[in-house]
């Protein structure tokens, strides 16, 4: 069970890097304000959430 949780928080840590770097590029390249922005930082957001509730 252990290994299972390990693998499953190491695996939301790489979602949520993944979706870090994304927006990163999503704001270069369409602003802080844009639509999509808004929409992938509250995916991130959602993320950050999700690992807050399993892990601390």
């Amino acid at each position: 069970m252990e290994r299972v949780l390990i693998v499953a928080k190491e695996e939301l840590l790489e979602k949520i890097e993944a979706k870090r770097n994304e927006l990163h590029d999503i704001i270069k390249a369409n602003g802080l304000s844009s639509r999509i922005t808004i929409e992938y930082s509250q995916q991130l957001d959602r993320l950050l959430n999700q690992f807050d509730k399993n892990y601390y």
